[in-house]
């Protein structure tokens, strides 16, 4: 079973930064391809950014440039640093890891006030 823990979110102003962290008891973490989506209120989850084992990074084409994704294979992490955070970036953020079947972590949630 794996299981995925995000932690970082938190109240933050326009134009601050945040960095959430992913842990996971996923025994070859090298094996997934992680990721980052995100859901805000009365809207679907939508994809943030993804990291494939290899280290090849996709983001949607809205958050180039103010998010970055990043891993640490050897302590089975997941990172996404969000800089220039804006208030429409308010949402529960999802850490997901993937090999033939989808994970999800229970969501960290991220407030921008203006």
């Amino acid at each position: 079973q794996v299981q995925l823990v995000e932690s970082g979110g938190g109240l933050v102003q326009a134009g601050g930064s945040l960095r959430l962290s992913c842990a996971s008891s996923v025994t070859i973490f090298s094996n997934y391809a992680m990721g980052w989506y995100r859901q805000a209120p009365g809207k679907q989850r939508e994809l943030v950014a993804t990291i494939t084992s290899g280290g090849s990074t996709n983001y949607a084409d809205s958050l180039k440039g103010r998010f970055t994704i990043s891993r640490d294979n050897a302590k089975r992490m997941v990172y996404l640093q969000m800089n220039n955070l804006k208030p429409e970036d308010t949402a529960v953020y999802y850490c997901n890891a993937h090999r033939i079947m989808d994970y999800w972590g229970k969501g960290t949630l991220v407030t921008v006030s203006s």
